[in-house]
């Protein structure tokens, strides 16, 4: 299938791995992702979606594909950690400073701290402020695939 970037956009809150498993219960519930068996090789054999997120995968086509969302990510990075497959690492205030000479990011900001993302099966998530530099928003995004 390829590589395909995600983005999702969820309310503020200090506990960002806390966040990744809500936005992931939310994406499963909602559908919101690639499922191989979506497209059946026949009509007459529909294969119904996976009723948790464990069972999701264990099917072949998720392992081998992925689901090209949030799904794809197993845990969020903690500070000092190296970048790895699978992980979502939060955003440095020193990256922040270095591309958008603040390290208040808010949606303005997005086009140029995408960049932070150079890898498949990789992703970053950063906190957007409000227009009075309070934390409003956690911006998660990535890339599935190579």
């Amino acid at each position: 299938m390829g590589a395909s970037g995600w983005e999702y956009y969820v309310p503020y809150q200090k506990d960002v791995a806390a966040a990744l498993e809500e936005l992931q219960a939310r994406v499963f519930r909602e559908q919101d992702y690639y499922w191989s068996g979506d497209h059946p090789l026949s009509e007459d054999d529909p294969v119904p979606r996976p009723a948790t997120i464990e069972e999701l995968w264990e099917d072949e086509g998720v392992q081998e594909e992925g689901t090209h969302s949030i799904l794809d990510m197993e845990r969020v990075l903690r500070p000092g950690e190296h970048p790895r497959v699978g992980a979502v690492r939060p955003v440095h205030p020193d990256e922040a400073c270095r591309l958008t000479g603040t390290d208040v990011l808010t949606r303005e900001h997005i086009e140029v701290i995408e960049a932070l993302v150079e890898e498949g099966w990789s992703g970053r998530v950063a906190v957007l402020h409000d227009g009075a530099g309070r934390p409003s928003e956690l911006y998660f995004w990535g890339i599935s695939g190579d």
